[in-house]
């Protein structure tokens, strides 16, 4: 039995840490078969900046405060555990971006997946920010309007992997052409409701992500829940396309959970039954 902050018959919230929930799943023979996240950036801020993210959301100085490859270690362990809980031709939507200060770290992070644990990289999509926040403190430095999501699988399941592609004909050999799905996606970088921080996740990329890689009645996972957006997103293309998606989420921060169940219930509160 695990004590969720919120519980629903869509949705679940745990409020702590992720790899701590992850072995709740694990005991609790639970599967998920997508998992879609965008985890804190290790952007080693000045304590000023910590202090301030303390304040608003008391989670991001957890993962700031790490070395660089203390950091990389984390990543690691991570997926070593969602292998423990990730269903079979399960799929992970990872998306991670480079700072400033640390250009290199997104490449050395993708490469210690790829050697420490059971996974590959199967797939990357550019993620064009249709809304990027222009980049005015520093003239050697472009704008920023692309961030990648990095699609990774089980090593052994490389051969089964694919997405949601349709038949749209056949030839005469026997050969299938499928539609086209492109590796590029634009959305918005965050749904402009978040008064604290507006570089959060996409609702509308997380749902084209779902397009792409969700079966029906799958059960979605993010372990960086923030704000919802991973959950909200579910919920509305639950709405949108009348599947029976649930999602299961963990979140550090008391705050970002009481400021995602409000955003959840605000919106589909009439589709949920409460526990």
């Amino acid at each position: 039995m695990i004590n969720h902050f919120y519980d629903t018959n869509k949705v679940k919230i745990y409020n702590g840490d992720c790899l701590q929930y992850i072995k709740k799943l694990y005991k609790n023979n639970v599967k998920v078969s997508l998992v879609i996240t965008s985890p804190p950036y290790n952007t080693s801020r000045k304590s000023k900046s910590k202090k301030a993210l303390r304040n608003h959301w008391g989670r991001y100085d957890i993962y700031n405060e790490k070395t660089s490859e203390e950091y990389r270690s984390f990543i690691v362990k991570l997926f070593q555990y969602l292998n423990k809980i990730l269903d079979k031709d399960g799929v992970i939507c990872f998306n991670l971006s480079y700072s400033t200060e640390n250009t290199t770290d997104m490449f050395y992070v993708i490469s210690d997946i790829i050697n420490n644990t059971n996974f590959v990289l199967a797939d990357c999509i550019a993620w064009k920010k249709s809304n990027a926040l222009p980049n005015n403190a520093s003239k050697n430095a472009l704008t920023r309007i692309i961030e990648y999501i990095f699609v990774i699988v089980r090593k052994d399941e490389i051969k089964t992997f694919q997405c949601n592609k349709k038949v749209k004909s056949v030839s005469r050999t026997g050969q299938k052409y499928y539609s086209i799905i492109y590796n590029f996606i634009e959305a918005k970088n965050n749904d402009g409701s978040n008064p604290y921080n507006k570089a959060t996740f996409s609702s509308d990329l997380v749902c084209a992500l779902l397009k792409i890689y969700a079966k029906d009645k799958n059960i979605i996972f993010d372990p960086f829940l923030g704000t919802g957006t991973t959950a909200y997103a579910v919920l509305k293309y639950n709405e949108e396309n009348k599947t029976k998606l649930k999602c299961l989420g963990a979140e550090i921060s008391i705050n970002q959970c009481k400021y995602a169940t409000d955003r959840i219930d605000k919106d589909f509160s009439n589709v949920l039954k409460y526990r």
